[in-house]
């Protein structure tokens, strides 16, 4: 009788065990205070209550009671594979100058969870710290598989690594095994303009072309700073295109593979339709109801005059005019412009002003009072220098 009580006292005893573990688990991450209330000593929650105080002692800028740590000290005595000790001890190191001691206990709170997220954070600053560009792209990388937005989310860290010249053949061999990485730090790399030396030196070269994501951008973001030569250099590199002259790119209207803003950009839209034709034609539909623009190429023209010509082909509606405009990049008038001679191939010479560093070349239409539409194409266009810049 008294072996069946003990048996069934244990049962319950055991009962009451499993379900406090239970209970650690589903509130311990989330609400450590009420899982405090279930079982106060149980480490996990030891833990939990731990990191959340040491959290927000940081916040508020307040140190940490000595109350916390001696808490967080009897967990890893009761928990010795639980990596969050380890984690505190190496803050505390840190913060008392002991980098070495530090080091040592991220190490040690890796290896026992190596999933850890702050274990691989820590370690990472402490190697890069330590001038070990190598080992803490590793804890970098570590990082990025294991978060589900680790690849955006960490592509700042490496952009800021990419900054410091001994790291970029680690962050090339880095990017080697991940395009996804690679692509996403480097958009946030080209974003500024002094970074496009870094960009273009650890960028894969295989994957080097107008396609990246971070090509577009990092175009866009030299040609804001004003830096036109340096963004056409980079767009003829990443288009694989070899550029002749210095005026106007696909003037034969042949290359439809090459982006803009330096080659044409042509519209499909309620303005009307540009389409490259067989032949090197440029064929364009007007619509006749809405004024707009139907193509247009920034060009790098140094100051002086051209002569622009080509052959027109086609039948005109009356009533609403096409023409060929050019403004300076930034700037929303023209300093030129002059209507569309649909009858035959007339050359128009403009001078390109000083202080006009990068010019849009626009051709576009203005709408009638009663909408007539437009068709026509563009062939032997030509775009050259006159005079003393010819």
């Amino acid at each position: 009788m008294v072996r069946r009580l003990f048996v069934v006292m244990l049962a319950l005893l055991l009962a009451v065990d499993v379900i406090r573990n239970a209970a650690v688990a589903a509130l311990g991450s989330n609400s450590p205070y009420e899982a405090s209330r279930v079982w106060s000593r149980h480490p996990d929650v030891q833990l939990a209550v731990g990191m959340t105080a040491i959290g927000k002692a940081a916040r508020e800028r307040k140190p940490v009671g000595s109350n916390i740590f001696e808490m967080i000290d009897d967990a890893a005595r009761k928990a010795p594979l639980a990596p969050e000790p380890f984690l505190v001890h190496g803050v505390r190191a840190q913060l008392a100058g002991s980098t070495s001691l530090a080091g040592k206990s991220f190490e040690a709170a890796e290896l026992r969870d190596p999933r850890s997220l702050p274990a691989h954070y820590f370690l990472a600053d402490y190697f890069y710290r330590s001038g070990d560009p190598r080992r803490a792209l590793e804890q970098v990388a570590a990082l990025a598989r294991l978060t589900p937005t680790g690849t955006s989310t960490l592509a700042p860290y490496l952009a800021a690594y990419a900054k410091d010249r001994s790291t970029w053949p680690y962050l090339r061999d880095l990017f080697r095994s991940d395009a996804n990485l690679e692509d996403s730090s480097l958009v946030a790399l080209a974003g500024d303009p002094a970074n496009a030396d870094a960009v273009i030196a650890i960028s894969n070269p295989s994957r080097r072309t107008s396609k990246a994501g971070w090509v577009p951008v990092l175009i866009n973001s030299l040609i804001n700073a004003g830096q036109y030569e340096r963004a056409r250099a980079v767009w003829a590199g990443t288009a694989h295109v070899r550029i002749q002259n210095t005026t106007l790119y696909d003037a034969g209207f042949n290359d439809s593979e090459a982006p803009p803003p330096f080659n044409w950009q042509l519209v499909s839209s309620t303005v009307g339709i540009a389409e490259r034709q067989p032949g090197g034609r440029l064929h364009i539909i007007f619509y006749g109801h809405e004024d707009g623009v139907l193509a247009q190429q920034l060009l790098v023209l140094p100051p002086g005059t051209y002569r622009l010509s080509a052959l027109v082909s086609g039948e005109p509606a009356e009533g609403h005019a096409m023409r060929w405009s050019i403004r300076c990049d930034k700037q929303d008038r023209p300093f030129a412009e002059v209507a569309l001679d649909m009858a035959a191939g007339r050359a128009w010479v403009f001078s390109v002003p000083p202080q006009c560093n990068a010019q849009w070349l626009e051709l576009s239409g203005t709408s009638s009072d009663v909408a007539q539409q437009s068709e026509f194409t563009i062939s032997n266009m030509r775009l050259s220098p006159v005079g003393s810049n010819g």
